[in-house]
């Protein structure tokens, strides 16, 4: 059962068993304005992917010694570096998230609190402003509503703003690739292999399927 599901069921009044089925598919269709059964497809099979079958909303900053060395070596150089942050996600995400993406220094914590959150974990200030002006409500100051009130809608800011919607008028593999790239490597035309491309493939042909 998922959790993201449930509480959107439950919002829509729709049997709130937390399961992805045909009916919850169509209605977050008709609540987000994705067009066709091509494009929800995609979009539900990648934000599956990359939300744990949507029940992550919100970053884990949680790394180790050995964590941080390894996906932000940038930042860590030294063991004795890393051992100062590691198992301390706040620390670590006003590190790692500094001076950058709109966010201040380490110091003012905006690491921290424009964390990854949403379907497709929007990060940094800046972000979160242009997804504010989106939305139509203030994110930057009450961040946790992409967690919570706008889970679903940041993701399709991030399809929108990303123009992913072009690779969505046929569920194949090449356009599933094509969107992983995108999303995991930040570039469609990558020649490296995004994260998970096999369970996204899955999940993507999963759903579309469903709406057969």
């Amino acid at each position: 059962m998922s959790t993201k599901i449930k509480q959107f069921q439950v919002q829509y009044g729709l049997v709130s068993d937390g399961i992805l089925g045909k009916i919850t598919i169509n209605k977050l269709k008709e609540v987000l304005s994705i067009e066709t059964d091509e494009q929800i497809a995609h979009f539900l099979g990648q934000t599956a992917h990359e939300s744990g079958d949507f029940s992550v909303d919100t970053e884990n900053l949680m790394y180790s010694v050995a964590g941080l060395l390894s996906i932000f070596k940038k930042y860590f150089k030294t063991i004795v570096e890393a051992k100062k942050y590691a198992k301390q996600p706040i620390k670590i995400a006003n590190r790692v998230y500094a001076n950058r993406m709109g966010n201040g220094t380490e110091s003012t914590g905006d690491g921290w609190k424009y964390k990854g959150r949403g379907a497709l974990q929007l990060t940094g200030k800046d972000n979160y402003q242009l997804f504010s002006n989106w939305i139509g409500e203030d994110c930057v100051k009450n961040p946790e509503l992409v967690a919570g009130k706008y889970f679903f809608e940041s993701a399709k800011f991030y399809f929108d703003t990303n123009h992913l919607w072009k690779y969505t008028t046929t569920v194949d593999d090449d356009s599933i690739t094509k969107i992983s790239k995108a999303i995991n490597l930040g570039n469609a035309n990558s020649k490296a292999t995004p994260n998970g491309l096999s369970e996204r493939i899955d999940k993507t042909f999963e759903i579309y399927q469903q709406l057969k």
